[in-house]
């Protein structure tokens, strides 16, 4: 097939023009992290969920390079934290630490017909840091097998 010097010339343009505008979104892609992360810790300071955050921001912040600051937001079984990282802007910068009450608590909001604090697809998990057995239990001299 034989082109014309012209067509050689649009299409080259094209691809030039093409490869600058490509280089530039890529150039105004910010680097992550490139400031401080919050770790929602929906439990008071001293807890489990606490206790076992602490550490695992510091060895965040080793690995990424950026404060990994730690913020107690506790209240209704921990519905109050979670509830402001389902609000939060979703930039990767506000980050939570749950406990099992996660996904429990939207269930007893259905129950109870409350209005929900959060709905658990707002949420992405990306670790897991412990393994946290829920169990419900009884007298052991209980009628309940």
């Amino acid at each position: 097939m034989v082109h014309s010097k012209a067509a050689r010339r649009l299409w080259k343009l094209a691809a030039a023009l093409f490869a600058l505008l490509f280089a530039g979104f890529v150039a105004a892609q910010e680097a992550y992290p490139s400031k401080p992360i919050t770790m929602v810790v929906p439990f008071p300071p001293g807890g489990v969920a606490d206790i076992v955050a602490r550490p695992a921001a510091e060895a965040m912040s080793r690995v990424l390079k950026v404060p990994v600051v730690i913020e107690n937001r506790a209240g209704a079984g921990g519905g109050i934290g979670m509830g402001h990282v389902a609000k939060a802007k979703p930039d990767g910068y506000t980050v939570l630490l749950a406990l099992s009450s996660i996904s429990i608590i939207p269930e007893a909001d259905k129950v109870t017909e409350r209005t929900p604090m959060y709905q658990l697809n707002q949420f992405v998990p990306i670790a897991r840091f412990t393994a946290d057995p829920t169990v419900l239990a009884v007298r052991a001299d209980s009628p309940w097998n």
